[in-house]
């Protein structure tokens, strides 16, 4: 570990600069992304210092025992390359109870990954736009009520590794 290095769970404060950080990478956290995923593990954040500065960063939110979820791994670009960001990475990982982490990761990134035990699942591919004003919605939609929560519990439990009913909100 690099002398002068201080690695910590992050604060609520530390997570709004994850996310500002991410959106300088040209990654695309959402609006609210840090109030949800602050609410499903507030332990699930973590902060590498050097010498007083914030240096790195990244998420590991647990969801249950079995399942933690990795990501927001960025190094500052002023402290690149000099084995912050992989301390980081190291210490957060040896203090996760999961059984089995999942990553979203950066392309470039993968043979680093692999070399820590991770295989690839599948590719994920986002899109995104924005709606155009007076359009007519496709037939079958619906606003989203708390009538729908179990059935969205019921889907999402097809797609995620760990039950996140406690996390939806009406």
């Amino acid at each position: 570990m690099p002398k002068g290095l201080d690695i910590r769970r992050a604060d609520r404060d530390d997570l709004d600069v994850m996310i500002e950080w991410a959106a300088q990478e040209g990654w695309n956290p959402g609006l609210h992304d840090a109030a949800c995923f602050h609410a499903a593990d507030p332990k699930g954040f973590w902060i590498a210092r050097q010498d007083g500065e914030l240096a790195a960063c990244m998420s590991l939110v647990s969801y249950s025992a079995a399942f933690a979820f990795l990501g927001f791994y960025i190094a500052h670009p002023d402290f690149r390359g000099q084995g912050i960001g992989h301390a980081l990475w190291k210490h957060a990982l040896a203090a996760c109870p999961a059984t089995t982490v999942g990553l979203d990761g950066v392309v470039d990134q993968q043979d680093n990954y692999r070399k820590s035990g991770f295989t690839l699942a599948h590719r994920n591919i986002r899109y995104g736009g924005i709606p155009r004003l007076g359009a007519e919605k496709p037939d079958g939609l619906a606003q989203i009520s708390s009538e729908h929560l179990d059935a969205i519990a019921t889907y999402d439990r097809t797609c995620f590794a760990a039950p996140r009913m406690r996390f939806l909100v009406s």
